[in-house]
């Protein structure tokens, strides 16, 4: 089985007996296999169904076997859910164990270990629906730039090169910090190949603000990079953190007067929402963030239809 799959429940032992733990064990070797899933997906799901797995042993007095996951009704299903729910779980983690209890029960069916469609009945908890909230032009070009004059502080330049990364071309962190030293996007490379969610790849553009960017991060860097490491290291030499990029934002946050809401995502929601303002289509902004249908990207016309609406209400003299 994956390591870094298995890994992240690997401090607990499988609340599973006999039958349903060998079951358990091939369906999270399989997850850690299929190429169409992301990664932290598939983490997510081996934590929600120990989280069940354990709830339920605690129900039963005992680990369940495979005899017992046939044998649950929608009610066992919710309740889980409920303690879930009583323990201060958002309705979008709840939504996604549902979704985790879904599909190792479809695959149990699939693989005739056990049939049991009751989980298919428990109707989802309801996500509240989020808007994005982008940075204005202005305040996402303060970010961009904060660091921009520290030409003798390799870690300013590097921070730099990621933030205009994820504004410029849309990426997020993951995909950011996923590019190794030989996909550079330095001089002369005008697009560059980034593997998403799901290990899905697309093509996203590279300004020239960000190839000089880079190459001045680069040319300070104090470690020679090998061809196939990440490009973006920390100050030890060991791949850099998503959450020093995040650590980066919120000094930014406090120097610049930003809200709590300008975080490393908001640069992307603001690439998106920029683009959409300049009259880009929606179609090119889906294909640009990699978003696997367009529902996905619409959410941005609400951004873009509240920030008209507000500048109707300011400019128009009957307003």
């Amino acid at each position: 089985m994956d390591d870094a799959l298995t890994a992240n429940g690997g401090a607990t032992a499988l609340a599973a007996d006999g039958d349903a733990a060998a079951a358990v064990a091939a369906w999270l070797s399989q997850l850690a296999h299929e190429r169409d899933r992301a990664h932290n997906t598939a983490l997510a799901y081996e934590r929600d169904l120990r989280q069940f797995l354990a709830w339920l042993k605690q129900d039963l007095g005992r680990a369940p076997q495979l005899a017992d996951l046939a044998r649950l009704d929608a009610r066992k299903f919710r309740a889980f859910l409920a303690s879930r729910r009583k323990a201060n779980v958002a309705s979008r983690s709840l939504a996604r164990s549902l979704s985790a209890l879904r599909t190792f029960f479809r695959w149990l069916d699939a693989e005739d270990m056990a049939a049991n469609r009751a989980v298919l009945q428990v109707f989802r908890p309801r996500v509240a629906h989020s808007i994005p909230k982008p940075l204005s032009v202005e305040k996402a070009a303060a970010v961009v730039d904060g660091g921009m004059a520290a030409d003798l502080d390799w870690i300013a330049a590097r921070d730099v090169a990621v933030l205009i990364l994820l504004y410029g071309s849309g990426l997020r962190i993951s995909e950011a910090l996923g590019i190794t030293r030989r996909d550079a996007p330095t001089q002369g490379r005008e697009v560059l190949r980034v593997v998403g969610k799901g290990g899905k790849e697309r093509v996203v553009p590279v300004l020239p603000v960000t190839q000089a960017a880079v190459a001045r991060y680069l040319a300070l860097c104090p470690y020679r990079l090998a061809p196939d490491v990440p490009l973006f290291v920390g100050a030890k030499g060991r791949p850099l953190s998503a959450r020093i990029v995040q650590l980066v934002m919120v000094r930014l946050r406090n120097a610049l007067g930003l809200p709590q809401t300008a975080t490393p995502h908001a640069l992307r929601h603001s690439f998106a929402t920029h683009l959409l303002s300049a009259g880009a289509d929606l179609r090119q902004i889906q294909e640009l963030l990699g978003h696997a249908s367009l529902s996905s990207t619409q959410v941005y016309t609400e951004v873009d239809r509240e920030r008209m609406l507000a500048v109707y209400d300011k400019a128009h003299p009957r307003a």
